[in-house]
C-alpha cells in the first residue's frame, strides 16, 4: 500500500467525462477485458459486447422489444413495469472458460451464457424454494461463484419500500449452491479484497456496507462469519454498486441519488462524483427513510451522466478506466482514475 492516498484531493472532472456505447439497455453490470473490451448487462435478454473500437453487438438468444423504447418520462405504473417484469440481466462474471454467468433480476435465475449466445439455467431453487430475486455473482480464485439474492419479495420495489431484510448470499462449489449468510436489507453487488479474505456486501437499504471473515474449513468449504459493517452506517444514499481499487479505497455508486463516493481503508467516506437531483434526492431518502417512498418518488430521481448509477468498473489496459453502469441509462460514462482498480479473477485469463 502507498503511503499517500491517490485518492486525496480527487474528484470526477465533469468535463473530461466521455461515454461509451449507444442505445443501450438497462447497462446495470460492465465486464471489462484487457483487449479493451467490455460486456454490458442488456435488458433485451443478454449482453452487450462493445469492441476497442467502439463497435457493438447484441448477444443473447432474442431480443425483448419492450425495451427498445420507453424513457424516465414514462408514467409511473410503465416505468416499475419495465425495472421489475421480463428478463433483467444484472450482475454479469466470467465462468472459469470464458463464457458469461448472469444473475437474472428479472426471471429469478443464474444462468450461463457462452459467447454465442447459447443459454441454460445453472440454479433456479435452493433448498426447494425458488431462488428469489438473483442480484449479482461474482466468481473467486478458486472457482467458486458468489451469488447475492436481494429479497424473495415480488416486486422488488416493494421489499426497497419496506426496507424488509430477507436478502442472503449464496456460493456455488463442488456440493452444490447453498446459503452461507441471509439476513441482508435487500443484498446487492459484493467483492473479495486482494487476498480474499473478506467479503464486501452492499445493503442498499441499510443503507450501509457490510462485510463477513471468510472460513475455510479442511473438508473444502467455505462459511462467512464475523459479520460487521464497514464505513458509515448510513452512507447518505443507496449503495448498489462496489469496486476496489489498488490501494485499497472501496468504490461505491449510490443509486438514484446518483452518486459516486469511496470508503477508505481508515473507513472514511469520500464524495467522487455527485450528480443528482437535490430536491428529488431529500424527498426519496425522507420517504425511504419512513416507508412511504413510490415508485414515482424513485423515478423522479436520477442525474443525468449515468441514470440510476448502478455499479463502477476498472479497466483500459492499466486499470485506470472508470466505467459507470446504470439501470436507466443508454451509454457507459467513463473516466480516467488516479488509480488502478484491483484485478478482477478473470484479468490475467485468457478465454
Amino acid at each position: 500500500m502507498m503511503n499517500a492516498n491517490p485518492l486525496d484531493g480527487f474528484t470526477v472532472d465533469r468535463e473530461a467525462i466521455a461515454y461509451i456505447g449507444r442505445e443501450l439497455q438497462r447497462p446495470e453490470c460492465i465486464l471489462a477485458e484487457r483487449d479493451g473490451s467490455l460486456w454490458a448487462a442488456d435488458a433485451r435478454g443478454g449482453v452487450t459486447h462493445i469492441g476497442a473500437d467502439g463497435s457493438q453487438r447484441f448477444i443473447g438468444q432474442q431480443a425483448d422489444e419492450r425495451f427498445g423504447a420507453g424513457t424516465v418520462a414514462d408514467g409511473a405504473q410503465a416505468f416499475e413495469a419495465r425495472l421489475t417484469q421480463g428478463t433483467l440481466p444484472n450482475g454479469l462474471a466470467f465462468a472459469a472458460n470464458g463464457d458469461i454467468l448472469i444473475s437474472n433480476f428479472g426471471t429469478d435465475l443464474l444462468e450461463l451464457m457462452s459467447r454465442d449466445g447459447r443459454t441454460r439455467t445453472l440454479h433456479d431453487r435452493i433448498d426447494g424454494q425458488p431462488i428469489g430475486k438473483v442480484n449479482f455473482v461474482l466468481r473467486d480464485s478458486k472457482d467458486r461463484i458468489w451469488l447475492t439474492v436481494s429479497t424473495r419479495m415480488n416486486p422488488w420495489t416493494t421489499a426497497a419500500a419496506s426496507r424488509v431484510r430477507d436478502g442472503f448470499i449464496a456460493v456455488v462449489d463442488g456440493k452444490g449452491i447453498h446459503v452461507v449468510a441471509d439476513g441482508f436489507y435487500f443484498t446487492n453487488e459484493i467483492r473479495l479484497d486482494a487476498r480474499e479474505e473478506w467479503l464486501y456486501i452492499v445493503e442498499t437499504t441499510g443503507p450501509c456496507i457490510s462485510r463477513m471473515r471468510l472460513d475455510e474449513n479442511a473438508s473444502g468449504g467455505v462459511a462467512l462469519r464475523d459479520r460487521e459493517v464497514y464505513g458509515p452506517a448510513h452512507l447518505g444514499g443507496y449503495p448498489d454498486g462496489i469496486a476496489f481499487d489498488a490501494y485499497g479505497n472501496l468504490w461505491c455508486t449510490l443509486v438514484m441519488v446518483d452518486q459516486l463516493i469511496a470508503i477508505t481503508p481508515k473507513g472514511d467516506k469520500r464524495m467522487l462524483l455527485d450528480d443528482g437531483d437535490p430536491e428529488a434526492s431529500r424527498v426519496l431518502l425522507e420517504k425511504m427513510a419512513s416507508g412511504t417512498v413510490t415508485a414515482a418518488d424513485m423515478q423522479r430521481a436520477h442525474g443525468s451522466v449515468a441514470p440510476w448509477m448502478a455499479s463502477i468498473t476498472f479497466g483500459g489496459p492499466d486499470l485506470r478506466t472508470a466505467y459507470l453502469g446504470s439501470l436507466l441509462g443508454t451509454r457507459i460514462p467513463f473516466f480516467r482514475s488516479p488509480v488502478a482498480g484491483l484485478p478482477m479473477v478473470h484479468w490475467n485469463q485468457s478465454f
